[in-house]
């Protein structure tokens, strides 16, 4: 319905409303008046009959519907998105006082729940809101905030890449202020909606199965929207339901997003490199998490050779996540740093408190973590935006350790604890 999208006004009716009561149809004609709009576009019948008349009709910029007599508004709600046209925005009412639905109805797509009984302020302020969106200069923002594309990539299993991933696209939206889309491309296991405290639905399943569907309305329908700023495509496909793709739903996912958005971060698992290598050509950054490890020191140096040849125009920003505060490293940072060949740029210390919080919660970590432990967040952020916005075409900056090569580097890494033991 509206998620974070840009209405298209086109010839439809400014105003629809659908009540079921005659003291809500008493307050909201007045106010229609007052905003030019027909009072006789305040029909009776809720919910149910706003979906069946819209079935057979164009759908309103604005559109006012009754959930009292709704025996489960959100499946409802689901409902009525089927019959919506792009851009609509949807006002609810209803009685029932209950936070988790609020959320799950903002995150259907609604613009505003209002409880029954309001007053003729909250109705209008609620429309002022709407119309604000309604006018609002997408083409000018687009011109001010030139689209920001990152990809996450975790160089090995269980090092954070998902988690960064979903604080990094909750903080493009919340203070940077993008509408940003995060693209969870793990279709079997991803975690992204996950961490938000939402269901994934069926939309990327959808997507990779038939890549011509993809356009504006199928982005607008299957993306779950977390928050006023940013909206997640995820998935929990079946173990048992192998899904073969040649990229090509990838690709138009990637085209539509930059069109409807104006971030998209992916969270983009290291082995899809392989098989998929174009969806880094377009990253203005590529996010590379690690840990302070020998296994992901080893992997960090393939995949940062990868990005070196195949994505040059990428910019590289090298993440050391989960670093204990004390001394038990099995690789010190100095010995990473020179066996990748260049620095670290974001260190995320481990803090298992915040992580825990963030996950009973169903928040992200960025929005979790306060004081020092926002700081690194803080500096992903600047950097992700500041690399996003250069010019030229470099790519990752590898700064040269000596003539060693990687393999090198490595093989003496390698032997450090040896030379230890004896």
């Amino acid at each position: 319905m509206n998620a974070p999208f840009q209405a298209r006004a086109g010839l439809r009716d400014p105003f629809t409303a659908f009540v079921c009561d005659d003291s809500t149809a008493d307050m909201l004609r007045p106010v229609a008046v007052e905003h030019g709009w027909s009072p006789e576009k305040v029909n009776k019948g809720g919910l149910r009959n706003a979906v069946q008349s819209l079935s057979v009709s164009a759908s309103p910029n604005i559109l006012f519907v009754d959930l009292s007599e709704s025996a489960d508004p959100l499946n409802d709600i689901n409902a009525l998105a089927e019959v919506c046209e792009p851009g609509t925005i949807v006002i609810a009412a209803g009685q029932v006082n209950d936070v988790r639905l609020y959320r799950d109805l903002v995150a259907s797509g609604i613009h505003d729940y209002l409880l029954k009984p309001f007053t003729v302020d909250q109705l209008r302020d609620s429309f002022a809101h709407a119309q604000t969106i309604l006018s609002g200069p997408r083409g000018e923002a687009q011109a001010d905030k030139p689209h920001v594309m990152s990809a996450v990539i975790g160089v090995r299993g269980g090092v954070g890449a998902s988690t960064m991933a979903t604080s990094l696209a909750w903080m493009l939206g919340q203070n940077a202020n993008r509408s940003t889309a995060l693209l969870d491309l793990d279709v079997h296991f991803g975690t992204g909606a996950l961490a938000l405290d939402l269901e994934p639905g069926r939309g990327l399943t959808d997507a990779i199965e038939n890549p011509s569907r993809i356009d504006g309305l199928f982005i607008e329908r299957a993306m779950v929207r977390a928050n006023e700023h940013l909206s997640v495509l995820s998935a929990e496909a079946p173990i048992h339901q192998p899904l073969m793709s040649d990229g090509t739903a990838f690709f138009q996912l990637q085209e539509e997003m930059r069109n409807a958005f104006e971030s998209t971060v992916m969270d983009l698992p290291r082995h899809m490199l392989i098989a998929h290598p174009h969806l880094v050509h377009d990253a203005h950054v590529a996010v590379v998490v690690a840990e302070l490890t020998l296994a992901a020191t080893r992997d960090a140096i393939r995949i940062l050779a990868w990005l070196k040849s195949n994505a040059p125009q990428t910019k590289v920003i090298v993440v050391a996540n989960g670093v204990p505060s004390g001394g038990s490293l099995e690789i010190s940072r100095k010995d990473f740093e020179q066996s990748i060949e260049r620095p670290v740029d974001v260190v995320f210390p481990y803090d298992s408190k915040i992580a825990a919080q963030s996950a009973k919660l169903g928040k992200p970590l960025a929005e979790i973590a306060t004081g020092k432990a926002a700081a690194p967040f803080n500096l992903l952020l600047s950097m992700v935006l500041s690399h996003a916005s250069e010019d030229g075409a470099s790519g990752a900056i590898q700064k040269s350790a000596g003539s060693k090569s990687l393999v090198d580097n490595l093989k003496s890494m390698l032997a450090k604890p040896k030379a230890k033991a004896a």
